[in-house]
């Protein structure tokens, strides 16, 4: 008769876990969850990097709908964008500037 001569260490181990499907289902989650490519940190850490970039997505198109909007209504109205911003005149001609008190 021959003993195992491990018998002490495994006599260690919880009873479950001597079970050959409850050691290798084990060994496969742990796996998955911490030493896989696309183990569980990894793809918590895409989630944010996914809304961060839809965030910005998001930000960018409403500045693009400004811009738009900006330049829209620059070509409709250039003469007067550049005597109010610029403070332009015709030739011949007087500008008053008014300012409002806050």
């Amino acid at each position: 008769m021959s003993t195992n001569p491990l018998q002490p260490f495994l006599n260690l181990v919880p009873a479950p876990f001597r079970n050959r499907y409850i050691l290798v289902l084990t060994l496969f989650f742990f796996w998955m969850i911490f030493i896989d490519k696309h183990d569980v940190i990894t793809q918590w850490r895409l989630e944010k990097t996914k809304a961060k970039l839809e965030r910005d997505k998001d930000y960018y198109a409403k500045k693009i709908k400004e811009a738009e909007r900006q330049r829209k209504n620059l070509q409709e109205n250039g003469e007067r964008f550049a005597r109010e911003k610029y403070y332009m005149k015709k030739k011949g001609e007087d500008v008053f500037i008014i300012e409002e008190k806050k």
